[in-house]
Formats: C-alpha cells, sequence, structure tokens
C-alpha cells in the first residue's frame, strides 16, 4: 500500500531510519512497546507517530498521523482498552 491507498505514507516513503530514532520504551523485556516522533524538514515532530515491539523478528515498524495517536492515548486515559490487559472479557484472568 501507498499513501494514495491509505491516506497516510508508509515507513518507506517517510525516509526514516528506525536505526537513527531516539525510542521511548515501556520497558526492559522482549515484546515491550517502542515509540518514537520523528522529526524531517518536511514535518514537525508528533506529525507522525511510530511504533513497534521490541523483539519482533520481522521488525515491523507502524505508522499512525497524530489524530490517530491522540485517540489512542485518549482511548488509553479513559480505559478503553482495560479489558484487552487481562483478556477477553468474561474470559479467564491472568
Amino acid at each position: 500500500m501507498t499513501v494514495q491507498d491509505t491516506g497516510k505514507p508508509t515507513l518507506a516513503e517517510l525516509d526514516i531510519d528506525p536505526a537513527a530514532l531516539a525510542w521511548d520504551r515501556s520497558g526492559d523485556a522482549a515484546g515491550s512497546i517502542e515509540v518514537a516522533f520523528p522529526v524531517s524538514q518536511r514535518w514537525n515532530r508528533g506529525d507522525w507517530v511510530l511504533l513497534r515491539v521490541a523483539g519482533d523478528p520481522v521488525g515491523r515498524i507502524l505508522v499512525f498521523d497524530r489524530n490517530e495517536w491522540d485517540c489512542f492515548i485518549d482511548g488509553a486515559r479513559k480505559g478503553e482498552f482495560n479489558d484487552a490487559a487481562v483478556g477477553e472479557p468474561g474470559g479467564p484472568r491472568c
């Protein structure tokens, strides 16, 4: 998919080197979430938000626009994902 298909660029279209970014990390273990807010001459910090999982053997990186990221953060603050943290509603609790 390209920016024309999705309305936002892929990592390749952003022309970003993930190794050159400062990644904020949720923890030290494999499986921790890492987030980066790249800057370039074409956009400001936070125009695009990159997310990856530490230790992902494929090295997948998701690209979110600022509105998507703000909506995610708002939902997390409101507890909209709490069920996901403990399993499916009505399912076994860890």
